[in-house]
């Protein structure tokens, strides 16, 4: 049995872990980071590791075989320890990192490489703002005073955590095109503040913005670490397979085949007598 960590609880995360189990001969165990308090499935790790030494600790005392990557493309961090822990403990790695929202006909982006530089930009932008960036970004704009934030996140923010002036929205995706509309209209929404996470589970708010007019102020991805990558769930378990074959196949080459050998003829402890007696007789 093998035995593969896989990092992150998005929905390609739960996806992923759901259908790995499934094979045979894999051992699965998810981790959530431990930020979400309602994760969609139970998580059988929650919390940090400590960084990458920490990372690299418990994939060893864990004897674990594979690491998957499968956290938001914003959870550059983690992203970065799990490739040096990787590296240390000597274990094949893959990230799983579906492919990033592109602009199309009638879209009205400004594209900025972080949240701080989004900050600077709305005022002037607009009045009534929709800030999807998750919870943990929202002190960034909480020094704004002129906007009024419609804010959505799964969790709410931390009480110690500074949030703009406006109203606080929970809520889990995916979100349709429908729902979306009615929400900008609703709420007279001027603009959208928005990472660009990819997948189709938000993806409904981008083509609100564009069926409205609205401007999308969106958030660059980082860089990611160099290593294997792939853009979907079915890539990632067929990386997963080959790797687990692979497996097997050096098990194989390494078991050292049983000789047989024909034992030696059984001494028949009567002839050396029966020689004898023909000699003493002779």
């Amino acid at each position: 049995m093998k035995k593969v960590l896989i990092l992150g609880g998005t929905g390609d995360a739960v996806l992923l872990a759901q259908k790995a189990a499934q094979i045979p001969g894999i051992e699965v165990i998810s981790s959530l980071a431990g930020r979400t308090e309602n994760p969609i499935v139970p998580a059988t790790r929650v919390g940090g590791f400590g960084g990458a030494v920490g990372l690299a600790n418990y994939l060893q005392s864990n004897q674990i075989n594979f690491l998957i990557d499968a956290t938001h493309p914003f959870a550059a961090k983690i992203s970065h320890n799990a490739v040096l822990a990787a590296e240390k403990v000597g274990i094949s790695h893959l990230m799983l990192i579906r492919p990033a929202w592109e602009k199309v006909a009638g879209d009205s982006w400004i594209e900025v490489e972080s949240n701080e530089i989004a900050a600077t930009v709305l005022p002037g932008l607009a009045k009534r703002v929709f800030l999807t960036i998750g919870r943990q970004e929202l002190a960034t704009f909480a020094h704004i005073q002129d906007i009024w934030f419609l804010m959505r996140a799964i969790d709410p923010p931390e009480p110690d955590i500074l949030i703009p002036l406006g109203e606080l929205l929970l809520a889990r995706g995916p979100f349709t095109l429908s729902a979306e509309l009615d929400l900008l209209i609703k709420h007279k929404i001027e603009a959208i503040v928005s990472k660009n996470s990819g997948g189709d589970a938000t993806y409904a708010k981008i083509v609100a913005a564009r069926e409205s007019g609205i401007p999308v102020v969106m958030v660059q991805r980082p860089l990611f670490p160099a290593g294997e990558k792939v853009p979907d769930v079915e890539s990632a378990l067929l990386w997963l397979r080959n790797r687990l074959s692979h497996h097997q196949d050096l098990r194989t080459t390494n078991e050292k085949p049983t000789i047989s050998t024909p034992e030696d003829p059984p001494k028949s402890p009567g002839l050396f007598h029966s020689l004898k007696q023909v000699k003493l007789q002779g």
